[in-house]
């Protein structure tokens, strides 16, 4: 499998790509840039399977609906964030006048406790990794060796918890329990900046330690 990582919109935020050698694709949360991000996919030639969100945050979902409408493939969303889709408030977007506000279809299929997803060749496992938001997700891939994060934990930094929904606590005992549990080579895509290991975070992340 290959990660390709396209940072999108004025946030920056990480939409990643997962192709496997049969040019299968999972799109993870694509946030902005819609039409752009297609041209990549057909630059990719790739077959796009399902649209997967760590969570429900305006600048992780501005282009689902370009990319879920263009190839006619499932959206999905833990179920704590499923209003959160079509009401800018909740994800945030309309609490800055100069962003407009995002507004998506519903998410097609709801994840509920933690379990594998198998789509197409896909094997993926869920974690609920709340504290972030309520919802937050992490996808695991262990036969590719990494996970895909959202805004749980970053390269020597934590996710922002003053969003509504978010709690510092919450937090740090997912990352703890779900994340740091995780092989120390493991590698960590972040829903903004450079990617990062388990064990990196373990042995340098001023956040992590004392909790």
């Amino acid at each position: 499998m290959r990660v390709h990582t396209y940072p999108l919109g004025p946030i920056q935020t990480n939409c990643y790509i997962v192709v496997d050698d049969q040019k299968n694709c999972l799109v993870f949360d694509p946030g902005y840039d819609g039409e752009a991000l297609l041209a990549e996919l057909r630059k990719l030639s790739v077959k796009p399977l399902a649209v997967l969100l760590t969570h429900a945050h305006f600048d992780h979902i501005g282009a689902v609906d370009t990319v879920r409408d263009a190839y006619n493939i499932p959206v999905y969303l833990h179920v704590a964030e499923k209003k959160w889709m079509s009401d800018a408030m909740l994800n945030g977007s309309g609490k800055y006048p100069v962003l407009p506000d995002v507004v998506c279809k519903p998410a097609d299929i709801l994840l509920e406790d933690e379990k594998s997803l198998e789509i197409g060749p896909f094997m993926i496992e869920t974690r609920r990794t709340p504290g972030h938001s309520p919802g937050s997700v992490t996808y695991v891939f262990e036969d590719g060796n990494f996970a895909i994060v959202g805004d749980t934990l970053f390269q020597s930094g934590i996710g922002r918890t003053d969003l509504p929904g978010g709690n510092t606590e919450t937090l740090l005992t997912s990352i703890h329990e779900q994340l740091l549990s995780l092989d120390d080579d493991t590698i960590v895509y972040s829903g903004h900046g450079p990617a990062t290991t388990v064990g990196n975070e373990k042995d340098t992340n001023p956040y992590l330690h004392g909790f």
